[in-house]
């Protein structure tokens, strides 16, 4: 055994006698239950990883490591998805084949010239590891590179194991329309709902079941792989991230708590107009807000308050933000929060600040003010929602198209429940 290794091990096991005071996670990821189980079905394969930096155990030691220094695990190759293997790329940069300068291990991107592993990139590899912290939105581009990575798998023939991680979201919230074929992208990869309600092994279940290329255009016969799934322990259904007692780690820049996930949801759409409203990007509390120089933050608050919104509640803001097109500007708004978590629509948030906006500054209505709105569609998942919201700017006229299949894919999505 190396060096490295011995110290590893005896790092490991000064850990496991820290006394009782340090607290242990209510919930334990798919990666610790893999360990304690000693890595049984990657024993004697050669192991792909495909991970970032929210890879890691309760300790924060990353996969890569744990992996790499690992007698019972034989790693070969990392794969790095949006922001690099170990973060080094900032959000929408170029991700390049590197050598990864702790292991020495070769790193192949998958947000570079391919976001789908070449034959040539699988070279040598048994199995596939996947294991990233998701947010349970349908436009975080991880589940699409999870995706991806299983179709290449499944045309290989290599066998695919995803290591299970908390929705922060929970299990409980559906929400959205299903996307619609001609506006299938990276990201939104699946018809599935906007906010999903599954775990991200769960998700990996019914995409391979119900088949990868499902949606996609030219493409006829699904294309499945051997997949397994190593479910976490502890976890429920109706557990938000700050349940599980796990720490957080930033699966990207701008999600630098597990609760930005839930306003991610709440305003990333609104987002996409860009120099319509700032959502907080580029300030210390990112998808949190909506502001502009314009806006008069008590009469925003004032409209906004009328709507009376379940679990919603609203307060004024003014910042600068310190990067972005807004930096160094003084903004003003609203700052969004969610008083009642169970019965608040996360999603819907930001329609009804754009009716705000449309109702207060008609002039400022936001497909009126921005030079592209296609990225908005394609997070959406189809342009029926901007088509018809634009006429009059009343969230009532998406409402019955936006929710209308919320039911049908939850009966769909409970055979794949492992919690």
């Amino acid at each position: 055994m190396s060096i490295h290794r011995i110290f590893f091990t005896l790092l490991s096991l000064l850990f496991l006698t820290l006394p009782s005071s340090y607290g242990q996670p209510v919930v334990k990821t798919g990666l610790e239950v893999l360990r304690d189980r000693n890595f049984d079905i990657l024993q004697g394969k050669r192991v792909g990883l495909v991970t970032n930096p929210s890879g890691v155990d309760h300790l924060l030691v990353s996969t890569l490591d744990i992996f790499f220094n690992a007698p019972q695990v034989n790693l070969v190759a990392v794969y790095a998805p949006e922001h690099g293997a170990r973060g080094d790329v900032y959000a929408g940069g170029k991700v390049s084949d590197t050598v990864d300068k702790e292991t020495g291990l070769p790193v192949w991107s998958l947000y570079g010239s391919t976001r789908k592993p070449t034959p040539e990139m699988l070279e040598g590899i048994d199995v596939m590891v996947y294991d990233i912290q998701d947010v349970g939105v349908r436009s975080y581009t991880f589940i699409s590179t999870l995706g991806l990575v299983m179709e290449a798998c499944a045309a290989k023939g290599i066998e695919v194991v995803v290591l299970d991680r908390p929705n922060p979201l929970g299990g409980n919230k559906v929400e959205g329309c299903l996307v619609e074929s001609a506006f299938n992208s990276f990201v939104s990869q699946y018809r599935i709902p906007y906010i999903y309600g599954l775990t991200v092994g769960e998700l990996a279940n019914l995409i391979n079941s119900e088949g990868l290329n499902r949606g996609q255009k030219g493409t006829s016969e699904p294309s499945r792989c051997k997949l397994s799934v190593v479910p976490m322990e502890g976890w429920t259904r109706d557990m938000t991230y700050a349940d599980t007692g796990l720490p957080w780690v930033m699966p990207s820049p701008n999600i630098p708590t597990a609760e930005t996930s839930i306003y991610y949801a709440a305003s990333g759409i609104c987002g996409e107009l860009y120099g319509f409203l700032n959502i907080g990007v580029g300030y210390t509390i990112p998808f949190r807000t909506f502001a502009a120089e314009w806006i008069d933050a008590k009469a925003l608050k004032d409209r906004l308050d009328s709507y009376e919104l379940p679990g919603i509640s609203w307060r004024t803001i003014y910042y600068k933000p310190y990067s972005g097109s807004s930096s160094g500007k003084l903004l003003q708004g609203v700052e969004c929060f969610f008083t009642d978590y169970s019965a608040a629509r996360i999603t819907e948030v930001q329609f009804y600040v754009m009716q705000a906006i449309a109702q207060l500054y008609p002039s400022r209505r936001a497909f009126e003010t921005v030079s592209s709105v296609g990225l908005f569609d394609k997070v959406c998942g189809t342009d029926y929602i901007r088509k018809t919201f634009s006429r009059s700017y009343l969230v009532d006229d998406i409402l019955d198209y936006w929710r209308k299949d919320e039911e049908a894919f939850r009966s769909l999505s409970e055979k794949y429940y492992i919690y």
